[in-house]
């Protein structure tokens, strides 16, 4: 895969193809690990180049206060696809290889399946993560993460619980993270076409601190650990040409799912050494150009004014990298906030989150509505005029109004949850975490790549839980659980209420 394949792309095709005028398109890009720091418009001081991205903030929303729905992979894209907090199923961590089966319930209400009943066409392309069920050579359901579950599978077995089973009309990508996860081969529908027969050899691979998150696994002849993101991009701008040529008369939803930039920091060769911020600075850099040229295909297909595009991430920065870029290159990809990915602090799970609708969304205009990902398909259900039902979407709340500029109000109460369930809930400026500790990386690590070394003194050390005030104390340094126990009962209360009706949503009708 080259750049100027993927620029040929671009150049040809239809241009200013009419499309449906009733309903807008939705282009969603999420980025893998992305932290608030990393975007220059959100971080005057960020060493990495951002164009496209600051390009798009100016034509169109900024949100400073937008969140995930967790602190690591799986669990926010349930949620995203869901509406639903992914703690509700109880599922830890997340999954790799083969693991699964897949977290979303059989019956339950999608985002894609809710715009397809809508009459939109839909797709996915790059990485699913929220588990998939892969079968051994006896026909036996596998669903165990790790290098043996990955060996025992037999890939010429349809997938029965993947994309395209929960609302999504095409489907190519990953199982888990593309270049981490132990299976290292594409899935077109619900198909391995290229089985992978031999082990990764990583001494092939880049070698640089930002390359140590590549798991030793099975790899697909057709599958290149540099050009992934690559390949992901062209599927998408394939499918937009395609939906300009025959399928103009529908509306689509296209979500982009993207390895960049989680570890490890594999970028392509046209963009190596072309950000100035080492190895991951060039991965940052390669998605903003992804970004640019999905905007670009928008415009050359005719779809831009009648497209809502939302470019976010799935939770914050990684701590290795984290790390090494404060100490290699002066950026702090979780700047200003507390924490990392993992963390419940606010550096774990705010993230940016742009959005442009020409004619809808005012350019040039920040907001600092709290919004969550999950609120994406209350968004879409009310842009699509569907009318959510009581057993879906239970978390979800739409943010339409602070797009078209009507309000700059966003939801009341956000739930927050790291990978072993530690929850945190927020309220205007009150954040109460129902724990100790950053309910995620151990912050006692020592050495070059421990945590520690941002460790902050606990003022509040024989509490059991915390509290911030985020209007006075953004970085999350002073515990007032002791000094305000009334709103941290309240919280807590609020939290308990939320946690045993299953919903933070009201059932209609009330």
């Amino acid at each position: 895969m080259r750049l100027l394949f993927i620029i040929g792309l671009l150049t040809c095709g239809l241009a200013g193809v009419s499309h449906a005028d009733e309903l807008p398109n939705v282009l969603v890009i999420l980025a893998d690990d992305l932290g608030y720091g990393d975007v220059g418009c959100y971080n005057s001081a960020s060493k990495i180049p951002t164009p496209h991205l600051d390009r798009l903030a100016e034509q169109g929303m900024r949100f400073t206060d937008a969140h995930s729905p967790a602190t690591v992979c799986t669990p926010s894209r349930y949620s995203l696809l869901t509406g639903r907090m992914a703690f509700r199923n109880g599922q830890r961590g997340v999954f790799t290889g083969v693991g699964g089966p897949c977290l979303i319930e059989a019956d339950r209400l999608t985002l894609p399946a809710l715009l397809r009943q809508q009459g939109y066409r839909t797709a996915l392309f790059g990485k699913w993560h929220v588990g998939m069920t892969f079968f051994d050579h006896q026909g036996q359901p596998i669903n165990r993460n790790g290098l043996e579950a990955v060996q025992q599978a037999d890939f010429s077995r349809p997938i029965p619980d993947g994309p395209i089973h929960h609302g999504f009309d095409e489907f190519f990508g990953t199982a888990c993270c593309p270049t981490t996860d132990f299976l290292y081969a594409f899935i077109d529908r619900d198909r391995v076409p290229v089985p992978p027969e031999r082990m990764l050899d990583r001494e092939r691979l880049p070698r640089h601190p930002y390359a140590n998150d590549c798991r030793n696994g099975l790899l697909a002849e057709d599958f290149d650990h540099e050009t992934v993101d690559l390949v992901f991009l062209q599927k998408s701008l394939e499918f937009l040409e395609s939906h300009a040529e025959q399928h103009a008369d529908q509306p689509f939803f296209l979500l982009h799912s993207t390895q960049a930039v989680h570890l490890p920091s594999f970028a392509a060769e046209p963009f190596q050494g072309k950000s100035n911020a080492g190895p991951h600075g060039d991965f940052v850099f390669e998605l903003d150009y992804i970004v640019g040229q999905l905007l670009d295909a928008l415009d050359r297909f005719g779809f831009s004014n009648n497209t809502l595009v939302i470019v976010t991430s799935d939770n914050g920065p990684e701590v290795p990298t984290v790390i090494a870029m404060r100490r290699d290159h002066d950026h702090d990809g979780a700047r200003p906030w507390r924490g990392v990915k993992r963390d419940n602090w606010e550096g774990g799970h705010r993230v940016p989150l742009i959005a442009r609708w020409p004619g809808k969304i005012a350019p040039e205009t920040t907001t600092d509505a709290t919004v969550c990902l999950t609120d994406v398909m209350g968004t879409c259900a009310e842009i699509a005029s569907f009318e959510l039902p009581d057993d879906g979407a239970e978390d979800s709340f739409s943010f339409l109004p602070v797009l078209l500029g009507r309000s700059n109000v966003g939801r009341e109460y956000t739930l927050h949850q790291t990978m072993n369930l530690s929850l945190a809930i927020r309220h205007g400026h009150w954040k109460y975490l129902d724990h100790r500790g950053s309910g995620g990386n151990n912050y006692e690590r020592e050495g070059p790549w421990g945590m520690k070394q941002f460790a902050l003194p606990e003022l509040a050390p024989d509490a059991p839980g915390q509290l911030y005030d985020l209007a006075s104390d953004p970085g999350e340094t002073t515990n007032l659980y002791l000094e305000r126990p009334e709103i941290a009962a309240q919280l807590k209360q609020q939290l308990e209420q939320f946690k045993s009706s299953g919903r933070m949503r009201p059932v209609s009708g009330r």
